[in-house]
């Protein structure tokens, strides 16, 4: 099975968050209460969120050009609006925090450096799936 460009990048989806649901357990990246690069706490949760993103973009990626697509366009709105929130709100609703804990307010910077992920990865995935896929679509079924 050759792979075109759309699933080699939903494969670099799957390593990344492969790599970002191992970073709570690499020690000298935590500190001694357990967060992350000084910003993030992160959870099992979170681990298992991380975890299950990848193998969504890994089974993209091995099943098709159309599945990596549609991975890419949901899972960038859906993670790309988690981080949106969570930088209005405090809290986002991936990891269930704005029904267990409600809006929290945090201070400007706290609120963007815990969200940029989400919203750089999400729009980073929107990007690729609704404006990138069009350009390598032609390419694929030409």
């Amino acid at each position: 099975m050759q792979s075109n460009t759309m699933q080699k990048l939903a494969w670099v989806y799957a390593i990344m968050f492969f790599f970002l649901g191992s970073l709570a357990h690499i020690p000298w990246i935590n500190d001694e209460h357990g967060v992350t690069l000084g910003i993030f706490s992160l959870q099992w949760y979170d681990d298992l969120l991380h975890y299950a993103s990848g193998v969504w973009a890994a089974i993209a990626a091995w099943t098709s050009f159309r599945a990596s697509v549609f991975y890419f366009k949901l899972f960038g709105i859906i993670y790309g609006l988690d981080g949106v929130m969570g930088f209005l709100f405090g809290q986002g609703y991936l990891d269930g925090g704005i029904f267990l804990q409600g809006i929290t307010p945090l201070d400007l910077t706290t609120r963007f450096l815990a969200n940029i992920p989400h919203i750089a990865i999400g729009g980073i995935a929107v990007y690729i799936g609704f404006v990138l896929s069009k350009r390598f679509a032609q390419h694929v079924y030409a």
